[in-house]
This record gives C-alpha cells, sequence and structure tokens, in this order.
C-alpha cells in the first residue's frame, strides 16, 4: 500500500523569492510536491549541495544580473524575497497581473 505523502508549499504562485545560495531572484509560476525534473538535472548538481528529493520544488520565472531564465528550485535552497522590488522577467505578463503588494496575481484561470 502507498504511503500518502504530506508534503505542503510553504510558498504560493505569484511569490517573490530569492535563493539562498545563489545571487538570482524569481517569481513562482509552478510547484511539485516532490521533485519531478530528471535524474540527469540531478546529478549534475554537485553532491555537498544536492537538495532531497522529497520536499517541493518550485519553478520561477529568475533574473540575476545577466540574464533572465527559468530555475527549478528545492524548497530547503529558498527564502521570500523582502526588497519588495518587482522581477522584471520577460514572461512574466504572460502569467500574471500586475506586481502589487509584493507579489504577482494571477492572469489566466487555471483548469
Amino acid at each position: 500500500m502507498q504511503q500518502l505523502l504530506k508534503t505542503r508549499a510553504k510558498y504560493h504562485l505569484g511569490q517573490v523569492l530569492r535563493h539562498r545560495k545563489h545571487p538570482f531572484r524569481g517569481v513562482v509560476f509552478d510547484v511539485d510536491a516532490l521533485f519531478s525534473n530528471t535524474d540527469e538535472w540531478y546529478e549534475n548538481i554537485p553532491e555537498e549541495s544536492r537538495p532531497a528529493k522529497d520536499q517541493p520544488f518550485y519553478h520561477l520565472l529568475a533574473e540575476n544580473d545577466q540574464s533572465y531564465y527559468v530555475a527549478y528550485v528545492s524548497e530547503q535552497n529558498l527564502m521570500p524575497d523582502e526588497t519588495g522590488d518587482p522581477v522584471d522577467h520577460p514572461d512574466l505578463p504572460d502569467l500574471f497581473g500586475d506586481f502589487e503588494d509584493g507579489r504577482y496575481p494571477l492572469q489566466f484561470q487555471m483548469n
């Protein structure tokens, strides 16, 4: 009998987060209750900093000083961004409304 996993995401869609170790921040646009990327992706993380798979993982529209990209990050490596600054990722308007009260409201209806 499969054990029911009781994982709960700490962060929510539209929230601005920053990485604990790397200099980037982003907006949550999807959450996986458990790791669901490829083994190859996981194996490319240095072993000493490889996160546990049994925690929520977040898809972020991310930015750093050089570029915009999509990041996939474990909950343990994220923290709320307290700057109050908006994120400039060019894909944000496709998913979210205007930045207000430190977060982005969802712009589209989920099925």
